[in-house]
């Protein structure tokens, strides 16, 4: 007998609908594991809308962040939550920073700009503090923070809200970077964005496993 489709394949997982019936599947490990990374999508950060996680769902975000792999144990990143009003204060303080920094700028555009962190209701910059080691490559400190990012983007979507992963002009701007009190010899592996999508997200493209898997 053939059964119907999967019910979570037949309903968005962006949608309140979809984000309920993902959360029972969860009782299900196979499902929920495997349909979790088959179902990842990165949302326009305008759609990203409250309610952002509770306070417990953000430790949990956060704890799972730091669960990558991390040769040496150096623990080569750092997290920067930014929401509420915090999050606002920042977004207008860049605007004088964009202002001298991009003077081709129009005004809409200076006017928009404190939108690049005021739209979604939680903002995370994961720090990379790679730097040189004896035994460590900097390189491999550098993947940690990447890993970081992915284990945060994808516990978000495991606990059915939205996030999409941005860097931007204030990742490399070092008046940008003071502001929120980013070192010299730190970098931003990336800014994740989180919030409740407010449309379905769409599947794109992907690329076939010909065009880039090589059997050896």
């Amino acid at each position: 007998m053939q059964g119907g489709p999967s019910p979570l394949k037949a309903l968005s997982l962006g949608s309140p609908k979809g984000r309920a019936v993902l959360r029972g599947a969860r009782k299900d490990p196979m499902i929920s594991a495997l349909e979790l990374l088959k179902t990842r999508r990165s949302p326009r950060i305008p759609d990203l809308a409250e309610p952002g996680p509770s306070a417990s769902e953000l430790e949990t975000l956060l704890t799972i962040a730091a669960r990558v792999p991390d040769h040496g144990k150096l623990v080569p990143w750092r997290f920067l939550v930014m929401q509420g009003d915090t999050k606002k204060r920042i977004a207008e303080a860049l605007i004088s920073i964009f202002r001298a920094s991009h003077p081709e700028a129009t005004e809409d555009q200076v006017r928009k700009e404190p939108e690049r962190l005021s739209q979604s209701p939680l903002v995370i910059a994961i720090i990379s503090r790679a730097g040189p080691h004896s035994k460590i490559p900097e390189w491999e400190q550098i993947l940690s923070a990447g890993a970081a990012c992915m284990n945060l983007v994808l516990a978000t979507h495991a606990l059915g809200y939205g996030a999409n992963w941005v860097s931007g002009w204030t990742a490399y701007d070092r008046r940008a970077l003071e502001l929120i009190g980013i070192g010299v010899d730190e970098r931003v592996a990336g800014y994740i964005h989180i919030g409740t999508p407010r449309t379905a997200q769409q599947e794109r493209p992907r690329p076939a496993l010909k065009d880039i898997v090589k059997y050896l």
